[in-house]
């Protein structure tokens, strides 16, 4: 983080040697009092940032170990209730729908000739 030269206290305290034929002190004192609200605001703003950044941080620690722990740990998986014998039917009844019409197309065929 870059270092910062002055303070909104530092700012506001500042006094400059007034000389003869030199800037008039109420346009000083109004330009350095917009100047210390720029730099409380942009203050604000940093430090709410921040806080957003940690508070993200922390989320992705959260969220990191729940995957590690996931996946050290295989049974807090979903288990599925399909099984073997239903993933056979399944297929057999998508081979009997799709080799079933070639064959039903092949014998129609045959019987013509």
């Amino acid at each position: 983080m870059a270092k910062r030269n002055f303070t909104p206290k530092d700012i506001l305290q500042k006094e400059f040697k007034p000389k003869m034929r030199g800037y008039d002190p109420a346009d000083v004192d109004g330009f350095l009092d917009n100047v210390i609200k720029d730099y409380e605001s942009f203050n604000k703003d940093n430090q709410q940032l921040s806080d957003e950044n940690e508070r993200l941080r922390a989320k992705v620690d959260e969220l990191t170990k729940q995957v590690a722990v996931g996946a050290t740990n295989p049974t807090s998986q979903p288990t599925s209730t399909v099984t073997n014998m239903d993933i056979l039917k399944r297929l057999s009844n998508l081979e009997r729908h799709v080799f079933g019409a070639q064959l039903d197309n092949n014998q129609n065929e045959s019987h013509r000739l």
